[in-house]
């Protein structure tokens, strides 16, 4: 849903759509990622327009730029252990 978002804002049920869900299931998500921060929802009419809010993935792109050193030290170690089956 947030990879259809990052395209365009869409209604409740456009977004629902490709997905093997009841619209209330979909909603229920939705309700899920808009407290999340991640999406924002609001009323346009009679329809309920979903859009991104990049703010909400900054957390997460924080979190993960946390680890990207200690993968990367576990990459370098996988990588010299193989290297090192190798020649033997």
């Amino acid at each position: 849903m947030l990879e259809r978002l990052s395209e365009r804002d869409l209604t409740v049920g456009a977004l629902a759509e490709p997905f093997e869900m009841s619209l209330a299931a979909a909603s229920k998500h939705i309700g899920v990622l808009e407290e999340a921060g991640l999406i924002r929802r609001q009323k346009r009419g009679r329809e309920r327009v979903c859009s991104l809010d990049p703010r909400g993935l900054e957390a997460v792109r924080d979190w993960a730029e946390r680890y990207v050193g200690f993968w990367n030290e576990r990459l370098d170690a996988l990588d010299r252990a193989l290297k090192e089956l190798d020649d033997e």
